[in-house]
């Protein structure tokens, strides 16, 4: 453990990516500890989106330490996220104007359309750039990016994966970790969570339950999202050379490009 709190406490490791997330116990207190979250994650407590936040403290080593209640709970098996209680939770999200703004005031970054074609096209290796499906799909999105509706940007979260989803003991549901909130149109939330757990003959009911008049224009942004997503997905495992999760990623990839040339 490279950084200290007040004595008394045992840090032990939780699971998560950037290994940087611990199990804090005092004597009968027990909270959730995490260095340098998003200053958003005040906003996002006030609203009951995560767990309560006790308390935030700057440490010797400059990090900052955040302390959350920690919850006794589960994250949603993948049937559970077609539920509605997560349709409800993330459309009381994107359409939040309190957390829009103070997103923007701790600097979230805003993501469109053009600036995630600029992202996937920059350094992007050579066996992507000549593969006939990516090309041909590429190709696509990058057609169809002037008729893409202006949307005005909402907090997304940008990791919409089941087990950032947390149903507390007392069936409290919060999302989690938001190390990758950005503002963008919702249609980027949606279609990473529409295609990776729900069936296409439901998306229709699904976002009728998350609020949302379903029009063709609708579907057709959440398309073009799920595209550009798996194709940055499939350059962010290239580059971890997690090549069997790649493969997957190109026949998820070449499973929704089929179904927008049969809608």
């Amino acid at each position: 453990m490279d950084f200290e709190i007040d004595t008394g406490w045992k840090l032990l490791p939780v699971g998560g990516d950037t290994g940087q997330a611990y199990m804090g116990i005092r004597a009968e207190e027990k909270l959730f500890l995490k260095r340098n979250s998003s200053p958003f994650l005040a906003a996002l407590s006030v609203e009951g989106i995560t767990p309560r936040l006790v308390w935030t403290k700057r440490i010797g080593n400059g990090d900052v330490l955040t302390a959350q209640e920690w919850l006794n709970g589960r994250t949603l098996a993948s049937e559970e996220m077609s539920s509605p209680s997560v349709a409800k939770l993330l459309y009381k999200i994107h359409h939040s104007e309190t957390l829009r703004k103070m997103l923007y005031r701790v600097g979230g970054e805003e993501v469109s359309p053009e600036k995630l074609l600029r992202s996937y096209k920059m350094a992007l290796p050579h066996d992507l750039a000549i593969h006939p499906l990516l090309k041909e799909i590429l190709a696509k999105l990058t057609q169809e990016v002037s008729q893409m509706e202006s949307v005005k940007p909402q907090v997304c979260h940008g990791d919409i994966y089941r087990k950032n989803w947390l149903l507390s003991d007392e069936n409290r549901l919060y999302l989690v970790d938001w190390d990758m909130a950005v503002l963008a149109d919702p249609a980027m939330d949606l279609s990473m969570l529409l295609c990776q757990y729900v069936p296409k003959e439901s998306w229709r009911e699904w976002l009728e339950n998350y609020g949302t008049v379903v029009t063709d224009e609708v579907i057709k942004r959440i398309e073009w999202y799920a595209l550009i997503n798996f194709l940055q997905q499939t350059k962010r495992h290239h580059y971890q050379s997690r090549f069997h999760e790649m493969n997957q990623d190109i026949l998820t990839l070449q499973a929704i490009y089929q179904s927008t040339k049969e809608a």
